[in-house]
């Protein structure tokens, strides 16, 4: 009997559902026929508009031709106005000196006849009937001011509502993935002269092959691209690979979105790790400033967790239980991994092959500050330069300004201004590890060395501060100074 009293809950939660979706579908179906009816009514208002648009062109055009053919009426009818006004003067001129002539050839026994016959030659002579052209100035041809609409005709019966464009296909052959920015091309598959825009999606993710659905990166939209191109700059590649699709838009409506592509957008991406830092240190992600309590702050909360009223001894220091970096398989220590005056931190990231770029901006009020690589096995009272582990430029602010290479403990003083923003290029594979500025792209100084172990971006800084910019690409200027050997300013070997 209960089994039965399940079975009908189970229908019944089951009819109750089903109910809810035909609820939910009439509401919808509901709903599509009011928007059928408010945009009906509103396709018929706009086409009402094109039309009333179209009407008023045409009288706007029809005017103007009708007041040219006025002008050129009342001018023309000017002219010959005029020449038939001094033709008819002339005429009348010439008859009455025809009548004195006849009168004066019939008086032939006058006195006075050679006196006569000399004043009608004299009037003969200056007759303007003889000055007359006998010429109409102007034609009364008017078929110039003809028109033929038969194309226009053809055009206006070829009418039709506006088609729904193709779907754009993007040329991978023609895209280009460099120096931060994509260049993304693309074609109509038909020739198509409606179409007003272009709108372009794009998204970064770590997949590759299609985009998927359930995808927790959203699309970044932009609209109103007018050519079938466009270059997408400054971007931050800090995941693997980024999405496109295109889509077409005519005045009224879009088309379909292309069949999105996958870019490879390779860089180097890394964090900083904290567990790594320096107590007087505070690192915030890719951000680092220096703190003067920081050490106090930590013995602090060292006392207060021991319940001592004193300062922790180094048998109580939390460093002290820390295990070594050459022991840890991810290179990582705790959070006062470095003490003493090697006031260090380093990235997260394994550079263990490959070609690798990352620019650093530091508060140029800094006392001192460091930039470079280091093996993973760098000893926490060790500072940058001063060891065979560790590779970088050092900025010296702090009683004498320098502004030097270091390795294994030697010094290179640097003969060249100091930027506020370094650009770091590391070829493990060559073995060379380049500062530049990361404005100019001038080359500062070039380490060669044989790399025999993994290598980590190494950061130092004291009384100051500096903010790191990862996920960039190797800029297409420093390979290009890299294959011209142009890049190398000095060697490791220098610094021995």
């Amino acid at each position: 009997m209960e089994e039965q009293r399940e079975a009908l809950r189970k229908i019944i939660t089951t009819l109750a559902v089903k109910n809810e979706e035909i609820q939910s579908f009439i509401y919808s179906l509901k709903q599509m026929l009011l928007n059928v009816e408010a945009n009906s009514a509103k396709v018929e208002e706009d086409l009402e508009a094109e039309f009333q648009s179209l009407f008023s062109l045409l009288e706007e055009l029809k005017e103007g031709m009708l007041m040219k053919i006025k002008q050129d009426r009342a001018s023309r009818t000017y002219e010959l106005q005029n020449q038939l006004a001094a033709c008819t003067r002339a005429l009348e001129s010439s008859e009455e000196l025809l009548e004195t002539a006849n009168q004066t050839l019939q008086a032939m026994d006058s006195e006075d006849f050679p006196q006569a016959a000399k004043q009608i030659k004299d009037g003969v002579t200056m007759a303007p009937a003889f000055r007359l052209s006998l010429k109409a100035k102007v034609s009364d041809n008017m078929s110039h001011l003809m028109v033929d609409f038969a194309q226009e005709r053809q055009m206006l019966q070829a009418l039709k509502f506006l088609p729904v464009p193709s779907a754009p296909v993007i040329d991978l052959a023609e895209s280009l993935v460099a120096d931060n920015c994509v260049t993304l091309v693309w074609r109509m598959p038909d020739e198509d002269s409606k179409i007003d825009h272009y709108v372009l999606e794009y998204r970064r993710t770590n997949f590759e092959g299609p985009p998927r659905l359930k995808e927790d990166q959203p699309w970044m939209v932009i609209e109103g691209i007018r050519q079938t191109e466009y270059t997408l700059t400054g971007l931050k590649f800090d995941m693997k690979y980024m999405n496109f699709r295109v889509k077409a838009c005519n005045k009224a409506v879009a088309g379909e979105f292309s069949e999105p592509v996958t870019l490879e957008t390779p860089a180097f991406m890394f964090r900083l790790d904290a567990s790594t830092s320096h107590q007087n240190l505070r690192v915030d992600d890719l951000s680092v400033e220096w703190d003067a309590m920081g050490g106090k702050v930590q013995d602090i909360k060292a006392r207060e967790k021991d319940g001592k009223g004193r300062t922790a001894s180094p048998v109580n220091s939390p460093a002290r239980g820390t295990p070594s970096p050459k022991r840890m398989p991810s290179g990582r220590g705790g959070r006062d991994r470095f003490t003493a005056e090697s006031y260090t931190v380093l990235g997260d990231t394994l550079i263990d092959g490959g070609e690798h770029y990352w620019e650093v901006r530091y508060e140029p009020d800094s006392k001192a500050f460091g930039v470079g690589v280091a093996y993973r096995s760098l000893g926490r009272f060790e500072q940058l330069g001063k060891t065979a582990a560790s590779w970088c430029l050092h900025v010296n602010n702090w009683l004498q300004v320098s502004f030097t290479a270091k390795h294994a403990n030697k010094v290179k003083v640097l003969d060249a201004p100091v930027p506020d923003c370094l650009g770091v290029h590391c070829d493990f594979h060559q073995g060379l590890l380049s500062f530049y500025n990361a404005r100019t792209k001038q080359v500062l100084h070039t380490f060669k060395a044989k790399f025999t172990q993994p290598l980590l971006p190494a950061f130092t800084v004291w009384c100051g501060s500096f903010q790191v910019t990862t996920g960039l690409q190797v800029p297409s200027s420093v390979r290009c100074l890299q294959k011209r050997g142009s890049a190398t300013s000095s060697s490791n070997t220098s610094l021995t």
